[in-house]
């Protein structure tokens, strides 16, 4: 899934055998407490994708935050409301590990998934940069 979108089809190999370097990620992911995958399966299928990073933070009184990231429904269950039911799953899951705020960053080349957060009660507070090293 991470291949398939305009953005993933310039920096993602969906090649087999799979690069060791997506399997080092998800090696550090596993070891790493403050990280969560959420993958949705639907007869041995994935379906959906979601990472979770629990971040630990002194501004606002030192409340955790946690980043989303990495989310994707499959084109075939797009609207279905898959993607309202695991950002439900994680906001609780972010409460109940203490978070005071969940963030979620989107490329502006994406404006429906900007509005689907919309509808989920997230706000476009704040701009975003990245540099890619």
């Amino acid at each position: 899934m991470y291949a398939k979108d305009h953005l993933g089809q310039g920096r993602e190999n969906p090649a087999l055998p799979l690069d060791q370097q997506y399997v080092a990620g998800f090696d550090a992911i596993d070891a790493d407490p403050n990280q969560l995958l959420l993958v949705v399966e639907d007869a041995g299928a994935v379906v959906g994708t979601m990472q979770i990073t629990f971040i630990a933070g002194i501004a606002r009184l030192g409340v955790w935050r946690a980043q989303l990231e990495a989310v994707r429904v499959h084109e075939s269950r797009r609207g279905l409301g898959l993607g309202r039911e695991m950002f439900e799953w994680a906001i609780a899951e972010c409460r109940r590990r203490g978070c005071g705020l969940v963030q979620i960053k989107s490329d502006n080349s994406k404006p429906d998934a900007q509005r689907f957060y919309e509808t989920l009660g997230f706000s476009a507070s704040h701009v975003s940069s990245k540099l890619t090293l």
